[in-house]
């Protein structure tokens, strides 16, 4: 069973994950470039990802090798201390490439009955 703690930092990275995925619906690469708010705002929202992602106990990060702990943290120290050389296009791989399947890992880890002792300790990130 999760600690609170860590089930509410996993319930936070998976509604931002989902609103980013869900604000870049229907939308191309280009248009980040375009629009300036539409950028800042997935930023803000992977880098609310890479925060709740640091809050999550060692243990359960163990638990959960296959959610890509380290990179989501890295993104968002890059975006908030490295903010003058962030570039669009990795925000749009973030979002596009790297968010979805996050997300199917935290909702898989969240799901009711879900224990970390019956997942495959082997697998790795599906990258």
């Amino acid at each position: 069973m999760l600690p609170e703690r860590d089930r509410t930092a996993l319930e936070d990275m998976l509604a931002h994950a989902e609103e980013a995925v869900e604000a870049a619906k229907g939308r191309s690469r280009s248009d980040l470039e375009a629009d300036r708010f539409l950028c800042l705002g997935l930023q803000h929202l992977i880098a609310i990802v890479g925060e709740a992602a640091s809050r999550v106990s060692p243990e359960t990060r163990a638990a959960y090798p296959r959610i890509p702990w380290r990179p989501f943290i890295r993104m968002r120290n890059r975006l908030i201390h490295g903010y003058d050389t962030v570039r669009p296009h990795r925000v749009w791989d973030t979002v596009t490439l790297d968010l979805p399947p996050l997300i199917r890992e935290l909702r898989t880890a969240l799901a009711p009955g879900t224990d970390a002792a019956d997942r495959d300790p082997g697998a790795g990130p599906e990258r």
